[in-house]
C-alpha cells in the first residue's frame, strides 16, 4: 500500500535500538538507556501541584485556546524581557504550541511549500528535516560540526545553491553536536536575512542547558530579528516537563500570525491545566532551570572523565543534554547503526546512532544524560569491555 508524504522517511533508526534495548530487557536484562533524551528530572511540585489544582476546576475541561491563553502567553514574553532583556506584544508576537516539533511541523506548512527551499542543519534533531520534508520543500544540509564555522557554511552553501531558499532553520546549542554560537553569529544571520529576503527560524530548546553562562543568546536579541524570523522555546528541557508538551513561537508578527490561523483550524491547544500549570513554572519556578542545568553538567563530568579514563577521546559538552562521539576507529566501519547495536548486546548501553540525525553522523553516537552518575559510571565499565573485546567479526 502507498502512502503519502512519508514515502519519503527512511526507517526511524531510533527504533531498531529501543526495540532491541526492549527485547533484552524483556529477557531480564539491565540495559542502562542513554539513547533517548528522556529526561529524568522530575517536573517541579509546584508545576505539578498547580496541575492538579487546576484539573479539579471543571471550567477548565473545555476547550481551550489554540494559540495559548493570555496569561500563559504574558508569562513567556517576561521571561524574554527577564534573560534576554527582549520586548514581546503576547498579542501578537508570542504563541502556544504543543511542543516544539508541532510547532515546527506547522510552521513549515505556512512558510514552505512545493518548489521552495530551505537550509537545514546536518546532523541535526530529525524533526528539523522531516518537518521541512512535510511541506513539501526541497532541503538543503548545511554541514554542523562542534567546531565549524557555521555561518561561513551556511553563506557558501547559498551561494552555490539554486533555487535560493526562503527559509533558514538553525538550533544553538545544537542537538546531537553541542555546539553553541555566540550573539554576534545572530547578528550576522539577522543581516544576512535582511539582504537576502531570507526568514529566519531558531530552535532554542536548549536555551538554559548552557554550562559556561546563565543562558545561551537568543536570536531575538538582536535589532531587527523580529523583522526576520521566530525563535522557538521549550519548557521540555529547561523546566524538565517533556511529557507535558508545551513550547512557545516568538517573533515576528505577520508568522505568527500565520501559525495561529493554520492551528486554529487543526487544534484546540494544549490542555488548560497544563497551560496554567506552566504558567507557574515561567513565573515561580526562576532557579529550577538553573538547579537543572547543575544536574547534567555533573552528569556530563562523569561521562567525559570516564570514557577518557577507557581511552575514548570526546570532546566536552559545553552545552545541551548530550554528548556526541565520534565512534573509535576500531568500530568506524561498523557505522553506527550497526556499533549501537553492538553496544547493546555486549555493554547493556543503549545509544542513539548518528546517522540517525542525518547521513554526515554515521562516524558518531549520541548519548543521553538521562541517568544517575552511578549509572553512567556503570555503562562506561560495560563500554569498555565492549571495546576490550574489539569489534564482531
Amino acid at each position: 500500500m502507498e502512502f503519502r508524504r512519508i514515502d519519503r522517511f527512511p526507517p526511524y533508526v531510533f527504533s531498531i535500538v529501543n526495540e532491541l534495548k526492549m527485547q533484552a530487557r524483556r529477557a531480564g536484562e539491565d540495559i542502562i538507556d542513554l539513547g533517548m533524551g528522556n529526561p529524568d528530572i522530575p517536573t517541579p511540585d509546584a508545576v505539578v501541584d498547580k496541575l492538579k489544582e487546576a484539573a479539579d476546576n471543571p471550567r477548565n475541561h473545555r476547550y481551550s485556546a489554540s494559540k495559548g491563553i493570555p496569561k500563559l502567553r504574558r508569562a513567556v514574553c517576561d521571561l524574554y524581557e527577564r534573560n534576554w532583556g527582549v520586548h514581546l506584544d503576547p498579542e501578537t508576537e508570542a504563541i502556544a504550541t504543543i511542543g516544539a516539533k508541532e510547532g515546527l511541523s506547522h510552521l513549515a506548512w505556512v512558510l514552505l511549500g512545493p518548489g521552495d527551499a530551505v537550509f537545514v542543519p546536518e546532523p541535526t534533531y530529525p524533526i528539523h528535516t522531516y518537518a521541512m520534508i512535510l511541506s513539501g520543500a526541497h532541503v538543503t544540509s548545511v554541514p554542523l560540526s562542534l567546531g565549524s564555522d557555521f555561518f561561513t557554511d551556511l553563506m557558501e552553501a547559498y551561494e552555490r545553491s539554486e533555487p535560493k531558499p526562503r527559509v533558514v532553520l538553525c538550533s544553538f546549542p545544537h542537538n546531537p553536536t553541542t555546539a553553541v554560537v555566540d550573539l554576534g553569529f545572530f547578528e550576522q544571520l539577522v543581516e544576512f536575512a535582511k539582504q537576502r529576503e531570507v526568514m529566519i527560524v531558531h530552535d532554542l530548546a536548549y536555551a538554559d542547558l548552557v554550562f559556561d553562562a546563565d543562558v545561551a543568546p537568543s536570536f531575538m536579541q538582536v535589532p531587527g530579528a523580529k523583522d526576520v524570523g521566530v525563535e522557538f522555546f521549550s519548557m521540555s528541557k529547561s523546566y524538565s516537563m517533556p511529557g507535558w508538551r508545551l513550547a512557545f513561537a516568538v517573533g515576528n508578527p505577520e508568522i505568527i500570525g500565520a501559525l495561529t490561523k493554520l492551528k486554529s483550524y487543526l487544534d484546540y491547544g494544549v490542555f488548560q491545566p497544563i497551560q496554567i500549570a506552566g504558567i507557574i513554572a515561567l513565573n515561580e519556578c526562576t532557579n529550577v532551570p538553573k538547579q537543572i542545568r547543575e544536574i547534567y553538567r555533573s552528569r556530563r563530568d562523569v561521562l567525559a572523565d570516564s570514557l577518557q579514563r577507557i581511552g575514548w577521546d570526546m570532546p566536552t559538552p559545553p552545552a545541551t543534554m548530550f554528548a556526541w562521539a565520534e565512534i573509535p576507529d576500531a568500530f568506524k566501519s561498523m557505522g553506527s547503526l550497526e556499533f549501537a547495536k553492538y553496544l547493546v548486546k555486549e555493554a547493556k548501553v543503549a545509544v542513539s546512532p548518528g546517522i540517525g540525525f542525518g547521513p554526515s553522523g554515521d562516524s558518531h553516537i549520541r548519548f543521553a544524560l538521562v541517568e544517575n552518575e552511578q549509572r553512567i559510571r556503570q555503562a562506561v565499565r560495560g563500554i569498555r569491555r565492549a571495546l576490550e573485546a574489539g569489534p564482531p567479526h
